[in-house]
């Protein structure tokens, strides 16, 4: 980020700390129980996510748009899982509550930038789901692999640089008095509140984030369901109806379990005890990652064919072998 604060002028000094101290949950026993908890759930994410990935790898009949987004999906469940749950387990149960200046923004780097990329992968999956039901005849030509993976890749590359933006500016602030972080991560919330410099770029990016991530990504994808509830009405058949809304049954779980737990903690937030939001915060983080996989095994009709397609495959190479 040296680059970044450059641009500011040479004689500007910062005065960042060695490290910053996560307080994490104060006051609440028994809390290794819930560090076992999220060990357990990060380890069902990793396993669940690489399966749902190896399947769409290995069976080329999932080589479609959808799956292509819900592949991205598997892998940024992965890799933000990866980036908060390990950390915090190495803070919290093995007592290393000081973090670096540079590792705790790198810290906030990943996880932000998962967080966002999970909300964002939704909205692809909305669109997958809005043109393959309101325009069926035309969706293989409209929705192509190659427009998925371009949509993906715009994406990624505008959250990168959107939190890029957001932890160069926290770069810009200096802390003078408490280094201690009233959060279980290097949250950007808590960290420009520390500051004792003009923060106001930083305290206008903290309601931005959530207004364009959360709130204006949950709109668009209820105004593509809306959409879509618009011209299931017009369908005369009531089984056609039932099929076609069979198909978005996973996605709006995923929309249920990532939506309305952040909702909930970023509007009711001022009325929540820390301790109450750094929970929700928490399991808000890491439950999405290991209940998607799960959600898209139990309610996909193609993924639960493949797998038992994959196994028959598996077991009738054993019995090649022996």
């Amino acid at each position: 980020m040296d680059f970044f604060n450059s641009a500011l002028g040479r004689n500007i000094t910062f005065i960042r700390p060695a490290y910053f101290i996560l307080s994490g949950f104060i006051g609440l026993s028994y809390m290794k129980y819930y560090y076992v908890f999220l060990f357990f759930v990060y380890i069902v994410s990793v396993l669940g996510n690489t399966a749902v990935m190896a399947v769409i790898y290995l069976d080329h009949n999932l080589r479609t748009p959808k799956y292509v987004a819900v592949f991205n999906m598997a892998f940024v469940d992965l890799l933000g899982s990866t980036a908060l749950v390990p950390k915090v387990l190495d803070i919290f149960l093995f007592s290393h509550y000081s973090v670096s200046y540079n590792d705790c923004m790198t810290f906030l780097f990943f996880c932000y930038t998962c967080l966002s990329m999970q909300a964002l992968n939704l909205v692809a999956l909305s669109y997958d789901r809005l043109m393959a039901i309101m325009f069926p005849l035309h969706y293989q030509t409209k929705v192509t692999n190659r427009s998925m993976l371009s949509l993906i890749a715009f994406l990624w590359v505008f959250v990168i640089i959107a939190i890029f933006i957001t932890v160069g500016y926290l770069t810009r602030l200096s802390f003078c008095e408490s280094v201690v972080i009233k959060s279980f991560f290097c949250d950007h919330g808590q960290i420009f509140k520390l500051a004792c410099n003009d923060n106001f770029p930083s305290f206008l990016i903290s309601y931005l984030f959530p207004f364009f991530f959360h709130w204006l990504t949950f709109t668009i994808i209820l105004s593509s369901y809306l959409c879509i509830a618009y011209a299931l009405s017009k369908v005369a058949s009531v089984q056609e109806r039932a099929k076609a809304f069979k198909t978005c049954t996973a996605h709006i779980s995923l929309v249920v379990i990532y939506f309305i737990p952040i909702l909930i903690t970023f509007t009711m937030q001022a009325n929540i005890h820390p301790n109450g939001r750094i929970i929700n915060l928490s399991l808000a983080s890491v439950l999405p990652p290991m209940l998607n996989p799960i959600i898209y095994v139990l309610q996909t009709e193609e993924i639960k064919i493949s797998i038992k397609k994959l196994i028959k495959r598996r077991k009738q190479s054993r019995i090649i072998v022996k």
